[in-house]
């Protein structure tokens, strides 16, 4: 007697909404070439934060206003002083005899040696004889600084690239957890509302109406100046704070048409606790539109420190970023220096055109209408 063995049946199991949005965002060539940008400057942060680049990018390495190598050494800021004309004397002037003394000119065997700024240094002497008794005990001497940078230097010699990728760190950072903090307060409040609906969503409706009333650059220029408190954590709680109205709509609204489908009726059923239904069962469905929220919240954050900055109510002193590189810049534009300006706009620009593309095709990727 022969025994027929039958196949058991495959039944295909269904791609979830995360597979199909990857599988849509990786047929993106330009989505993909985003994100990795994107993941480069993430890459850059961590390396910047851990110390293992952009750590000495307050190093005075090269002479003030140090031109681009590409560019070549200014010579004119060694060049030898011409010694102009001194004015007349004033008779009834009771410091005549020292400035007198002050303006005898050296010796025609003494050398004149001019610092970084071509002005005579009169403590030159002095400072070769520093550095000579540093030297024989051993500790550190700054090294000559340098005439030119692969991108050039600040007013004060800083390079540049490490101060660019150093100003990086702040505005990414500012930018990533505000975006956090707006959305968990936007997709907070949105579910409160959408869920319970009555007072609750009137309450959180006339509270989303205050904020949206008001321009929103005014708005967050209006809280800075009222709190007249500089620091990272102060730009990162004005721009929470004033963010999370985005979210709190599109939160809201999902919220409201979830709560009648039959898988919240299914957990009503089995006594399921409102907070549980509103964060356990239905958030789950609605967490691509909160992700959604924090890619496109973390632009404009970048752009909005950029803007605090640079008018004054952003980063401390001591404290660099794309902001307040741009606020030195407009003095050193005057003076034809335009590396500082150039290097902060193309980091700001490439990374806000690599998070804008990457956030529309992610927004395209999750998008259940299509297919």
């Amino acid at each position: 007697m022969s025994t027929t063995i039958t196949n058991p049946t495959v039944h295909a199991v269904s791609p979830g909404l995360w597979a199909l949005a990857w599988r849509r965002l990786r047929a993106d060539k330009v989505a993909m070439i985003a994100m990795g940008i994107v993941a480069a400057f993430l890459i850059a942060l961590l390396l910047s934060a851990t110390g293992v680049i952009a750590s000495d990018w307050e190093q005075e390495s090269g002479v003030s206003y140090a031109p681009p190598g590409f560019v070549g050494a200014d010579t004119s800021a060694v060049a030898k002083v011409e010694v102009e004309a001194p004015p007349p004397e004033n008779p009834l002037d009771p410091l005549a005899d020292i400035i007198r003394e002050l303006r005898k000119q050296p010796d025609a065997d003494q050398a004149v040696i001019v610092n970084d700024y071509g002005i005579p240094d009169p403590l030159a002497k002095e400072m070769a004889e520093i550095r000579a008794e540093l030297a024989k005990s051993g500790k550190a001497v700054v090294g000559e600084r340098l005439t030119t940078l692969p991108f050039g230097a600040d007013k004060w010699g800083h390079d540049i690239i490490k101060k660019t990728i150093k100003g990086a760190e702040t505005s990414i950072v500012v930018g990533l957890v505000a975006a956090f903090l707006a959305t968990l307060l936007g997709t907070i409040f949105g579910a409160l509302a959408g869920y319970f609906g009555g007072k609750v969503d009137d309450f959180f409706n006339w509270f989303y109406s205050i904020f949206t009333s008001i321009p929103y650059l005014l708005l967050i220029l209006s809280v800075a100046a009222v709190l007249q408190q500089k620091g990272v954590t102060t730009i990162i709680l004005i721009l929470a704070f004033t963010g999370w109205t985005g979210p709190f709509r599109l939160i809201r609204a999902e919220y409201m048409k979830h709560k009648a489908r039959e898988y919240v009726w299914a957990a009503d059923a089995i006594g399921a606790s409102h907070w549980r239904k509103m964060f356990v069962h239905i958030f789950p469905n609605v967490s691509h539109v909160a992700l959604v929220q924090v890619s496109i919240l973390v632009v404009g954050f970048i752009k909005s420190e950029v803007i605090l900055s640079f008018l004054g109510f952003g980063v401390p002193v001591g404290v660099v970023s794309w902001g307040s590189m741009l606020n030195e810049a407009q003095n050193e534009l005057i003076l034809g220096k335009w590396w500082q300006l150039v290097a902060a706009t193309a980091a700001m620009a490439v990374l806000v055109t690599a998070f804008s593309l990457f956030t529309d095709a992610l927004r395209d990727a999750l998008d259940p209408k299509l297919k």
